[in-house]
């Protein structure tokens, strides 16, 4: 009989990059099987790109019934990669005959394993990269795989959009790309504007020509107060495609922990990661030649989307961003 499997990993973007090894490694210990991803709206736009997923399923969290509905089928696999009770509830209501989850202790919401038919050993998420936190969710199947491989195909017609995009808004072709994303979903996540300003004016590579990169309107606004203070172009209006022909394109990213840095990394694009309230083992870039700027203090990694102080943002200095940049510039040329 035939394997049939289906992923649920519903969001964040960031998230659904990290899962991506983990479906490189289905597919390929699982040539010939359908395999099916179950993702809210947005992120179907990052799923377009990848060949080999034979079906993405997009749930409606308003009709969820529909939904399940969509992705019914008794004799398959389903591996639930977000953790929490909606997306474990999605699995058993897809009567999948073997659902597949992690360690009750490795849960956003434990409730969740009450769904799964299999639970994997606990991981200590401490010291192990979230990607590889994914590619263990196999086990179960006998895939033992630590590859971290990225299957994005970026259409031409994607890239051609983002260079003229980038022409109308000045930025000279000729110019290796340096590009700041400031914005994040979390506000312990943001680095402060002054900073930015202060990091900006300090690094003056030959040849090289840096770009601000928003995604809504309130990092845009965040965006103009650093171009006012900088000059520093402010990249026009992205879509999630071309957000990453952008940064593959890029000759370095410097971001917070969110979904431009988790691409970076996809798109092997040389990267300096500012991190905050998580774990940069966890979450943060994974090649030697990548650098994150870090300060451990007693209260994080607190995974807090917001908090009264921000200590572990102010405890970034700049001066260890710049060492970061020039180290990261310099191992990539």
């Amino acid at each position: 009989m035939k394997e049939n499997f289906l992923i649920i990993k519903l969001s964040s973007l960031g998230d659904i990059i990290h899962t991506l090894p983990a479906f490189s490694a289905l597919r390929r210990r699982f040539p010939g099987s359908t395999i099916t991803w179950a993702v809210e709206e947005n992120g179907k736009e990052i799923l377009d790109l990848i060949p080999g997923l034979d079906k993405i399923a997009v749930v409606d969290r308003k009709k969820w019934r529909k939904s399940a509905n969509d992705i019914r089928q008794k004799e398959r696999t389903a591996l639930d990669f977000q953790g929490l009770v909606k997306s474990a509830f999605l699995a058993y209501l897809s009567r999948s005959r073997r659902r597949i989850g992690f360690h009750k202790k490795n849960l956003r919401e434990p409730l969740a394993s009450l769904f799964y038919t299999e639970k994997i050993d606990y991981v200590d998420e401490s010291d192990v990269h979230v990607i590889s936190k994914n590619l263990r969710l196999l086990r179960p199947l006998g895939i033992k795989d630590d590859n971290y491989e990225f299957p994005l195909l970026l259409p031409a017609e994607v890239v051609a959009s983002v260079d003229a995009k980038l022409a109308e808004a000045g930025f000279l072709h000729n110019k290796k790309l340096i590009v700041y994303n400031l914005g994040a979903a979390w506000e312990t996540k943001r680095w402060f504007p002054e900073k930015w300003e202060e990091l900006i004016k300090k690094i003056q590579f030959e040849g090289s020509s840096p770009l601000l990169l928003w995604g809504n309107e309130e990092e845009k606004n965040l965006a103009l107060q650093v171009h006012e203070r900088t000059g520093v172009l402010l990249s026009p209006f992205l879509t999630i495609k071309e957000v990453l022909a952008l940064i593959k394109k890029a000759a370095l990213l410097v971001s917070g922990d969110t979904f431009a840095l988790q691409a970076a990394c996809a798109l092997s694009t040389p990267v300096v990661g500012l991190f905050g309230p998580t774990n940069p083992r966890r979450n943060g870039p994974f090649r030697p030649s990548d650098r994150v700027v870090f300060h451990k203090l007693d209260c994080n990694p607190c995974y807090k989307k917001t908090c009264s102080t921000l200590d572990c943002l102010k405890a970034l200095k700049v001066e260890d961003a710049v060492e970061a940049i020039k180290e990261a510039w310099e191992s990539h040329e």
